[in-house]
Order: structure tokens, then C-alpha cells, then sequence
């Protein structure tokens, strides 16, 4: 009769593992077609929905198929106490959060993703099994998996968060050339405390607080990491921490087998990393400037001086708009800040009906995080046919009646291409300058995140029309109805 129940019980978990295995084959499928569909606005939802259902699979089959040592998954309730918990904060917070605190919101996520990592490598860490050191005393790849999960994992949370608190204005920046060599000491300590675990090879209880010392001092290393690294680099950044979060999540696939994990850290790590390097070419510098160098918060400022700036009415502005025939509108943070996505879409609504020619030029780096002004036009549903990126678009400024700037700074400046003494000299930029009109629209004066200030504003083709960008675009679109 136990030969019967042991039997029954054989198949019914050979099943089970047959079940689960095809089940994060299909999750696997939607994560990649999911974040696939994601590179096209119009895909870009059902593509997000995809993989979704996808990591609900994966979790839904692990409960249900997943055993170890012949025991099912335990602490059910609690789990899916966490799942509905965790639900229902993350809905009230998309929800309720404003499209300018989108940078934050994906910070903090980010940063959830790597605590998650790091503390998985710490309830993993204990239960190491003798036979995973090996004939000469060495660890091998599960334990070196556990502790780089512990390790990267950490470094992405503590970065994510000061991330979070630079976006928000609650942290500033540090400037400090000490820093640079603190952080290298760091990381040789962590990495040095990493090799001697893994050859030492001795019990988890001897080594379980060298464990606990990596994870401080991995949290220290991702606050210094990112501190002082200004606020026109944060898109860089998030996309940095963002590969870190995805590799240390594959190191908990690896952990466990878990080929779904696997695939969505793999996936995450690597769309991570090549958009940070696609981002610093755009920028024209190497990831290892923007770690240390000053641009994106430095009081350095160009020694070539302004000049006079000419302001424009709104009525002008909109005569000059109204009766263009191409109009380029350059969107910027002070767009999103103001929230005034969907009057500006409305004014070039406007225009097209009166003839007019209309695009948006979208510099890689506009806003506080990677495609920012993509989504915040999305959001007002401009079509993505109009969003056309700086390479594509700068050849033809030059046969451009109007640039329209709104709320951008130092991606319009011409500083970055005739000015060496510049921070961001080498920067490619979207080139408003070669247009035949400017209108900037800023409250005032004030220099971008890059403090330097801007030789766009004192062209002789430029025309400032100061005020909020809100309140400004509806009066401009009651002008423009006018006429």
C-alpha cells in the first residue's frame, strides 16, 4: 500500500514538474514578446498586459507545482496575503502618482526589485549545503550566485533610493573628489570579501557575518555610488540601476532553477545595460564620465558670456506660428512640470488644421528618465508618428520656419557645440539654432540641471515668451483660435 501512495505521489510530482517547466516556458514567451511590443507606443500596452499574465503564470504555477525534497510550497496564506498587500499599494500608487514623479516612481520600483534580490541571498545563504564546496575546499557557482545577488542587488536599492530622493528634491548633490576613491575602496573590499568566501570554502555559520558585512557595506557603496552624480544624468542612471536589478535577479534564477526569473532578469539586465550605453552615446561621453564627472550639477558655467534677449507677445507668436508652414516643438522637463502635455498637443492640433506642418523633436535624454517625454505625449495622445528622435530631425531644422522650446535646456544648447570651455561641450543636441524662428517658453531665466547658462536664449533669431508653460500654451491657443 506505501509503495502505491509513494508511487501515486512520484507521478503526481513528475507531473507537477512537467507542468511548472512548460508554465515558465510560456512566461519566458510573453516576457520577451511583451518587451518586444514595448519599443512602439501603439503595441506598448498590450505588450505591458502580455507580460504581465505572464509573470501571474509563473507565480500562480510555482504555487501550485513547485516542491522541494518531495514537500509542496508552504506559508500559502502569507504569500498570498503579500500578493493582495502588495497589489493594492502598487495600484493606489500608479493610480494616484502625476506623470512629473514618474521618474521617482520608477526609482523606487527599481529599487524594490533589488532588495527583493538581496534578501533572497540572504535566506539562501544559510541553508548552503555541504556538498557545494568542493574537494578543495572551494564554493562554486551557486554560492558565488548568492553572494553577487546579495551584492548587486544591494547596490541597486541604496542607488535606486538616493535616486528617488535626487528626483524628488530631497537630496542634493555632493561634489567631492574624495568620493571617487571611497567608492573604489569599497568596491575592492566587497569584491576582496567575495573571493575569500568563495575560496575559504568554510561553513555558513563562520562566514554567515562576513555575509551580513557585504550587505552594509554594499548599501553604503550604492548611496556614495550615486550621489554625487547630478540631476541631467539621472535618466543614465536609472537605466544603470535598472541592468543591476535585472542581473541580480537572474542570480536568484540560477538559484533556484527557475527559468521564468531567469529570462525576466536576463531580459531586464540586458535592455538595462544597452540603453545606458545607447544614452551615453547620445551624450557623447563614456559611462565611466557620468559616474564621476561634473556634468549634470556642477557650478561650472561656460566663460563665454550672453548677451541681449528679445521677448515676444503672444499674439506675435501666434501670427508667426499660424502662418508657418514647418513648426518644430521641442519638449523638456518644464513641460512635465507643468503638466501642459495635452494644451500643447492641442495647439498643434491647432496648427495642422490652419496648414501647418507639425513635429516633436525628442532628444534622448529630455526629462529625468529614459523615453520621459515619449510617454508624457503618449499620455496626451499625440501619435507617435509626429515624435521624431534628434538624429532623424536635425537635418532638417534648417528648413524649419519655428522652433518652439518648451520647458528644454541644455539639449538645445549651442554651448555643446561651439563653446570647448563647456561641460557639456560634445554633447550632441537638438539643433534649434539652425532654424529660421525661436520661441522659448520658461518662467524666467534659470539655467538647466547642467548650471550653465544658455547661448540659445541671446540668438538673434530668438524670441522669450516668459510664464508658466500651462497657462502660456492656453493663452497662446486662444490667440491662435483667433485669428
Amino acid at each position: 500500500m506505501n509503495e502505491v501512495i509513494h508511487t501515486t505521489q512520484d507521478i503526481f510530482f513528475s507531473l507537477g514538474d512537467s507542468i511548472l517547466e512548460i508554465c515558465y516556458l510560456i512566461a519566458s514567451l510573453c516576457f520577451i514578446f511583451g518587451l518586444k511590443m514595448l519599443s512602439h507606443p501603439d503595441k506598448a500596452r498590450r505588450g505591458n498586459i502580455i507580460a504581465a499574465i505572464g509573470m501571474g503564470l509563473a507565480i500562480i504555477a510555482t504555487i501550485l507545482f513547485h516542491h522541494k525534497d518531495g514537500q509542496p510550497i508552504g506559508n500559502i496564506p502569507l504569500i498570498l496575503l503579500a500578493i493582495v498587500i502588495g497589489s493594492i499599494i502598487g495600484w493606489m500608487v500608479a493610480i494616484k502618482v502625476k506623470m512629473t514623479a514618474m521618474p521617482q516612481l520608477v526609482s523606487l520600483f527599481n529599487g524594490m526589485g533589488g532588495a527583493a534580490a538581496a534578501l533572497i541571498s540572504l535566506m539562501e545563504f544559510p541553508h548552503i549545503k555541504p556538498e557545494l564546496i568542493d574537494a578543495y575546499g572551494m564554493a562554486n557557482g551557486h554560492v558565488l550566485a548568492i553572494l553577487l545577488g546579495l551584492f548587486i542587488g544591494s547596490v541597486s536599492f541604496a542607488g535606486s533610493m538616493v535616486a528617488f530622493g535626487k528626483l524628488d528634491g530631497r537630496i542634493g548633490d555632493i561634489r567631492a573628489s574624495w568620493i571617487r576613491y571611497v567608492n573604489m575602496g569599497l568596491l575592492v573590499i566587497l569584491l576582496g570579501l567575495i573571493a575569500f568566501i568563495m575560496a575559504t570554502g568554510t561553513s555558513t555559520e563562520s562566514t554567515q557575518p562576513l555575509v551580513y558585512l557585504i550587505l552594509a557595506i554594499a548599501l553604503v557603496y550604492g548611496v556614495f555610488f550615486v550621489m554625487p552624480i547630478g540631476g541631467a544624468d539621472m535618466p543614465v542612471v536609472i537605466s544603470l540601476l535598472n541592468s543591476f536589478t535585472g542581473v541580480a535577479a537572474a542570480m536568484g534564477g540560477f538559484l533556484y532553477g527557475n527559468q521564468a526569473m531567469l529570462t525576466g532578469g536576463i531580459l531586464v539586465g540586458s535592455a538595462g545595460t544597452i540603453l545606458t550605453v545607447l544614452m551615453c552615446k547620445a551624450m557623447n561621453r563614456s559611462l565611466m564620465n557620468v559616474i564621476i564627472g561634473a556634468f549634470g550639477g556642477s557650478s561650472a558655467s561656460s566663460q563665454k558670456e550672453g548677451g541681449d534677449i528679445k521677448e515676444i507677445s503672444l499674439t506675435d507668436a501666434a501670427v508667426l506660428l499660424s502662418y508657418s508652414h514647418k513648426v518644430v516643438i521641442v519638449p523638456g522637463y518644464g513641460l512635465a512640470v507643468a503638466q501642459a502635455q495635452h494644451l500643447c498637443h492641442d495647439l498643434d492640433k491647432l496648427l495642422e488644421d490652419k496648414g501647418v506642418e507639425v513635429k516633436y523633436a525628442i532628444h534622448p535624454v529630455a526629462g529625468r528618465m529614459p523615453g520621459h517625454m515619449n510617454v508624457l505625449l503618449a499620455e496626451a495622445d499625440v501619435p507617435y508618428e509626429k515624435l521624431i528622435e534628434m538624429d532623424e530631425i536635425n537635418p532638417d531644422m534648417q528648413n524649419t520656419d519655428v522652433v518652439i522650446i518648451i520647458g528644454a535646456n541644455d539639449v538645445v544648447n549651442p554651448a555643446a557645440e561651439d563653446d570647448p570651455g563647456s561641460p557639456i561641450y560634445g554633447m550632441p543636441i537638438i539643433k534649434a539654432h539652425e532654424s529660421k524662428n525661436i520661441i522659448v517658453m520658461k518662467r524666467g531665466m534659470g539655467k538647466g540641471y547642467a548650471a550653465i547658462e544658455n547661448h540659445l536664449f541671446y540668438n538673434p533669431k530668438t524670441r522669450m515668451l516668459f510664464g508658466d508653460a500651462k497657462a502660456t500654451l492656453q493663452k497662446l491657443v486662444a490667440e491662435v483660435k483667433s485669428l
